[in-house]
């Protein structure tokens, strides 16, 4: 199954075809729209380190770049098709691994509930 190729996502292929459109259009509008996509891309990448939703933000970026780069289409699809197959093997999991992961987490949420009241760790900056 490793060496079968898998069809390729739905969303790349909607891409192709904006992306002949989208070459059509004024150069100031890609000029405008690449600015933009840059800027989404940028604001995604500083989520990683910050609060936000870098994992939304990105995609769409690396979306609107995809118009008129290539390096930007190449790594959109390489990434796209890593989560389309990161979503069959969790689509693949069994039963008991998914309840030990639930089991694992909540472990994991109780240790650190633990740590916050043995160690008398602020939950909240005093005011």
């Amino acid at each position: 199954m490793e060496g079968a190729r898998r069809p390729r996502p739905k969303l790349i292929e909607r891409l192709e075809l904006q992306r002949a459109t989208h070459r059509e259009r004024h150069p100031l509008f890609r000029l405008g729209f690449g600015l933009t996509g840059a800027l989404i891309l940028v604001a995604g990448l500083i989520m990683l380190v910050t609060p936000g939703p870098a994992f939304v933000l990105i995609p769409i970026g690396l979306a609107m770049l995809s118009m008129e780069f290539l390096w930007a289409e190449r790594l959109l699809d390489k990434s796209l098709e890593q989560a389309a197959i990161a979503q069959e093997k969790a689509a693949q999991t069994t039963r008991t691994q998914r309840i030990l992961a639930a089991i694992a987490m909540l472990l994991a949420i109780a240790a650190v509930i633990l740590v916050v009241l043995w160690w008398d760790v602020p939950v909240l900056p005093d005011s």
